[in-house]
């Protein structure tokens, strides 16, 4: 599993609110080294859904490519669902 971890690198956040409204979606990217909340916050809503409360509102994600930080308070509750499309490295790239 840590090979595929370590290609855990860009992702696509997009989050469905009650009523119908999206945001996103935002860029963030995941490293060992540095990354923000991109995967804390699919985390944190998935143990939200499974009957746990909500500890943490606040989260940043970090794009590396624009060097830009997205910053989302959210409130578990009005949230209905959360889309992180994740893209692979490709093997041909690996260094």
């Amino acid at each position: 599993m840590t090979t595929q971890e370590n290609n855990l690198t860009s992702h696509e956040v997009t989050i469905c609110l009650a009523g119908g409204a999206v945001l996103g979606p935002f860029n963030a990217t995941w490293t060992r080294d540095s990354g923000g909340d991109v995967r804390e916050l699919v985390r944190q809503y998935d143990a939200f859904l499974q009957g746990e409360k909500q500890s943490r509102f606040k989260f940043h994600l970090h794009d590396t490519y624009t060097n830009t930080v997205q910053t989302l308070i959210l409130n578990f509750e009005q949230v209905t669902g959360i889309c992180d499309h994740v893209r692979l490295r490709s093997r041909n790239n690996d260094t």
